[in-house]
């Protein structure tokens, strides 16, 4: 059986975490680098950095960032935001990233997916979607979460898999800084609908929060934010927790 992953996610604004309610509200976590080797050494699985203005500001993510993570980090760790080609990519992983994550670029550019899979591989490629839940339909938004599109969210999970998607990275924007616990429904659905990994992001307030991630959506791996960055879960008392709850989970 694969084990379960913990994932802190830092987002990144002008050089340092931040984190927000909703996708809006940001207030400062701290220096991304320090933070990255406090979760390394408090026995995280991986980390994921998500440049989350570099879209809507139209720039590349930070190089010099992923150098110094690299450095200071034994673990593997995914970097997203403003990646739209092979080079964009070429270049984080030269940096030190182990996996990329593609989000708006992959909606505005479906075969970008493809081309990422086939040149890297896709144990590399993450899909991140962002997904709000209107009138009983998932409505997937890009552009950190800014802007609808037409697609639901399973639909576009079963396009990304089939062009060679590695993971997906689903977040619900409902839930997402609530602290009211992932969106269960939601990520079993998605379980069933795709073979890759899921990983559930948004909502996670509780040790309860992440069990039931595992247990009733299924999810392969649970990324938060908050609730790491501000002291409010530790890291390793979670994983004893979830080991308690006979979650396979590596300690």
């Amino acid at each position: 059986m694969l084990t379960k992953r913990i994932i802190p996610c830092l987002d990144i604004k002008n050089g340092r975490t931040v984190k927000g309610i909703n996708f809006v509200d940001l207030r400062d976590a701290g220096d991304p680098v320090e933070l990255a080797k406090k979760y390394a050494k408090l026995g995280a699985d991986e980390l994921v950095f998500l440049d989350i203005s570099a879209t809507l500001e139209g720039r590349k993510t930070m190089h010099d960032m992923v150098l110094k993570v690299a450095e200071q980090v034994n673990i593997p760790f995914t970097v997203g935001g403003g990646i739209s080609s092979i080079a964009d990519v070429d270049d984080l992983l030269h940096c030190g990233a182990d996996k990329v994550s593609i989000n708006s670029s992959a909606i505005r550019r479906p075969e970008l997916v493809n081309e990422l899979s086939k040149k890297f591989g896709s144990q590399c490629v993450v899909v991140a979607i962002d997904a709000k839940k209107i009138d009983n339909e998932w409505i997937v938004h890009i552009a950190g979460g800014t802007i609808p599109t037409e697609l639901n969210l399973f639909d576009w999970a079963r396009d990304v898999e089939q062009r060679g998607a590695g993971e997906i990275l689903f977040t619900s924007m409902n839930n997402d800084g609530t602290k009211a616990g992932f969106a269960n429904h939601a990520l079993a659905k998605l379980s069933q609908t795709v073979n890759i990994p899921i990983i559930a992001s948004g909502g996670a307030g509780t040790v309860q929060h992440f069990v039931d991630a595992f247990k009733e959506g299924k999810a392969d791996a649970a990324l938060a934010a908050s609730v790491f960055h501000f002291g409010e879960i530790e890291i390793l008392d979670l994983k004893k927790k979830l080991k308690e709850q006979n979650i396979a989970i590596r300690l």
